[in-house]
């Protein structure tokens, strides 16, 4: 009876459980990629334009971003508590805005609506905010993988809501605002006290290379099954029986990596593992004491605090003894006047920074730049995705719409796992990834605005691919760079570089140049002018081509912008994996 009791809290304190509870919530958490599908309702039911619905959309991009208030409230309640926020947040937004669609409540004005939009969105940044800081403390050596696998549920959430829509058979398409604003709140209300970080210290076990190889299969056949199904659906009609069963099966493939804690909580590894973090976690409390001494050396500059790989190959002992001469040399010329002492001021890269200390720091400050270059201009052709594919002459706009979402998912799940391997088998900084990624972006610009036959399919994969990418490689690079202690800071002020992208290259410059097109297009066949009464449309590669060429290069600026960045945290990624891979490669 002792053993289960004991088994039975192991494993409710497994840091895999929480891991997968996490991918739960963030597999119903992408709220903001519905949108498009409840725009037309909302349209149709309170006779909005197109202006109206696009102020909404803004709202909308707000709200998925802006997750301030998420990360300062998590930092004052516990990870429930603020889990339970963002549920409350979410259904009264859409409830409330299910009520007035239906005509249940009194319509708002428009800016009560944008409000409502956005409160319903925003619940979405508590999900992330609290799925992605627990799991990240909890695998603190893994944090590719784990924030590119978080991050790629959250993008595919949209294809798994809209699969489970399906079965719904629902003439009104206002019920799926309905299931948007209770389906999400009931999951992470269902799940809230799993997801938290876990005591111990978070070793780098055996079983974490399969559990991880694991979960990435589970992601490649769920993204595979989604695309054929998606497929299958829209090219043939099929019974209600027959989608109840593929909606069935994708529940079985999410439920799959439920095996992974439990393996681990009945395999012998985990008794083993727990001795080891017992023995532990008294030299870890010590830490903090030595960090204090730290903060009183005596240094030149900020320069001087990234050691060389000569430094590094010297011996302990050795290594304190000339610290102790130079210091003492340093100390004598200044109490001489010959040279000017600088203390250190604050953390160094790759300890604990709040956020007011990284917003003094070129480094954040270049990935927050080149976050908002390279995400923005992947979430313009994500939101005008249908317009472009019209303006192309494609029929079936909403099959480029699914793929984009799937190229996204694998964007995101592809970046985590291709920037662990530049970390941890070369020692290379993270960001290079994440260059690589907007590098390619630009032939994904340059394809879909020449507008060849086939080439938008190409495009969309490349752009997906790209965009998905961003949101793996970045939140792991800040907290490396940055610390974990105020990851939820961190991570939410960087998220709003995508709607401030957004807004410049989707609200300005695509906007006017396909406005000003259409005009001209229009003015060409007066005619059709006199006949028509709706909104103008742009036909033909000149609608977006001078867009994508303006984003095709803004791209390749985040390029170079990130190859800064890997110039400038060479050293701190040495001094974060070098180490480690050196001595395993010594003990070999």
């Amino acid at each position: 009876m002792g053993m289960c009791n004991e088994k039975l809290v192991g494993f409710l304190n497994n840091r895999w459980l929480v891991f997968v509870a996490a991918i739960w919530v963030q597999s119903c958490a992408g709220i903001g990629y519905l949108f498009g599908s409840i725009s037309p309702v909302i349209k149709t039911n309170l006779s909005y334009s197109q202006r109206q619905i696009a102020r909404l959309g803004v709202a909308k991009d707000l709200g998925d971003s802006v997750g301030t208030l998420a990360g300062t409230l998590l930092e004052i309640l516990p990870f429930w508590a603020t889990l339970l926020v963002g549920a409350i947040s979410n259904f009264v937004g859409y409830g409330w805005i299910w009520l007035i669609v239906t005509g249940r409540a009194p319509v708002l004005p428009l800016w009560a609506m944008c409000i409502l939009v956005f409160v319903g969105t925003n619940g979405e940044t508590y999900f992330n905010t609290v799925s992605l800081v627990s799991c990240v403390q909890n695998f603190p050596k893994s944090r590719g993988p784990v924030v590119g696998i978080l991050k790629g549920f959250a993008g595919l959430s949209g294809a798994i809501l809209t699969q489970i829509y399906a079965i719904m058979h629902s003439p009104d398409s206002a019920d799926l605002i309905f299931m948007i604003a209770v389906g999400p709140a009931l999951v992470a209300i269902g799940l809230m006290f799993f997801i938290k970080p876990v005591a111990g210290h978070r070793q780098v076990r055996r079983s974490d290379a399969m559990s991880f190889t694991t979960v990435y299969g589970v992601c490649l056949l769920l993204a595979a099954y989604l695309m054929g199904v998606m497929l299958v659906e829209d090219l043939v009609t099929l019974s209600s029986t027959v989608i109840a069963i593929f909606t069935a099966v994708m529940f079985v493939i999410l439920l799959i990596p439920f095996l992974i804690p439990v393996a681990s909580t009945l395999s012998s590894e985990t008794t083993t593992y727990a001795e080891q973090e017992a023995l532990l976690q008294p030299l870890h409390r010590q830490e903090p004491a030595t960090s204090e001494a730290d903060g009183n050396e005596v240094i030149l500059s900020e320069v001087e605090d990234e050691k060389s790989e000569v430094e590094d190959s010297v011996p302990a002992s050795e290594r304190q003894k000339r610290i102790a001469q130079l210091q003492a040399k340093l100390l004598q010329a200044a109490a001489e006047g010959a040279v000017r002492v600088q203390r250190r001021k604050g953390p160094r890269r790759g300890e604990d920074f709040t956020l007011g200390q990284a917003l003094i720091k070129a480094d954040f400050w270049l990935i927050f730049l080149s976050h908002l270059l390279g995400s923005g201009t992947g979430l313009t052709v994500i939101d005008n995705l249908g317009q472009m594919s019209e303006s192309l002459g494609y029929d079936n706009t909403h099959i480029f719409v699914s793929l984009i979402s799937i190229w996204n998912f694998l964007g995101r799940v592809g970046g985590g796992y291709l920037s662990e391997i530049a970390v941890r088998d070369y020692a290379y900084p993270r960001p290079i990834a994440m260059a690589i990624a907007q590098l390619l972006m630009i032939f994904g610009h340059l394809f879909i605005g020449m507008g060849w036959p086939g080439a938008m399919y190409i495009g969309t994969l490349i752009t997906g691919l790209g965009y998905g990418a961003h949101w793996a490689i970045v939140p792991a690079t800040a907290s490396e760079l940055f610390g974990l202690k105020k990851f939820a800071a961190l991570y939410n002020f960087i998220t709003l570089s995508t709607p401030m992208g957004s807004l410049i290259f989707s609200g300005l410059i695509t906007s006017s140049i396909y406005d000003k097109e259409a005009e001209k297009q229009a003015l060409n066949h007066l005619s059709q002018l006199q006949s028509s009464n709706g909104p103008l449309k742009c036909v033909g590669t000149i609608c977006f081509s001078l867009t994508c060429m303006i984003m095709a290069v803004f791209c390749a600026i985040a390029g170079i912008l990130s190859l800064v960045l890997v110039h400038r945290t060479r050293g701190v990624y040495y001094n974060l994996y070098g180490k480690s891979r050196s001595s395993s490669l010594c003990v070999n």
